[in-house]
């Protein structure tokens, strides 16, 4: 898993008094990002040999050599490097609708709090740009996961829930955050 670097904090936008309350946002979006990066990590989050979603059945998997971990998932989005571009879930017609009830909140956040920009369905987007969007994100749905997967071209960006660990010799165990 590769997780977005940023370049520095977005001291800009938390200076423009019509973004106070966003600039706040953002920068607990960044630190929620490194806090769930690293609880994450305690159970292999980042090392798994491969992982898939079956929007069918809104479960991520990771598999490990020695377990498999699967977590209620939704896709926030997806960013397109080569392309500079960030396209919301919910307006991805090859997502289903269950799969991007948590991107649809984001829009309607955005719109409820006039924050036009977050409510395009497809943003110009480098990587920074994408950072602050997945900061946003998991700041405004109180996800207690998040995973950056891997693409050709787009990447998607997957928030998930409750991991669950099940081992090689069938020892179930459950790995959960609490955003309070």
């Amino acid at each position: 898993m590769g997780l977005f670097k940023r370049n520095s904090r977005p001291d800009s936008i938390a200076a423009q008094p019509e973004h106070v309350g966003l600039g706040l946002m953002l920068l607990q979006g960044t630190d929620m990002i490194d806090q769930l990066a690293q609880a994450h990590m305690s159970w292999g989050l980042g090392s798994a040999d491969r992982w898939d979603l079956d929007q069918r059945t809104g479960m991520i998997t990771w598999a490990f050599p020695d377990k498999t971990a699967t977590a209620p998932a939704q896709i926030i989005g997806s960013h397109n490097p080569s392309a500079g571009s960030w396209l919301w879930a919910w307006a991805n017609e090859s997502i289903l609708p269950e799969m991007s009830r948590d991107s649809r909140t984001i829009r309607d956040w955005a719109e409820a709090h006039g924050q036009v920009a977050l409510t395009a369905p497809k943003i110009d987007a480098d990587d920074e740009m994408a950072a602050t969007l997945v900061a946003l994100a998991l700041r405004i749905t109180q996800a207690t996961g998040f995973y950056r997967g891997t693409g050709s071209a787009s990447i998607p960006i997957i928030t998930f829930g409750a991991v669950t660990l099940t081992s090689q010799d069938g020892t179930i165990s459950t790995f959960k955050i609490d955003i309070g």
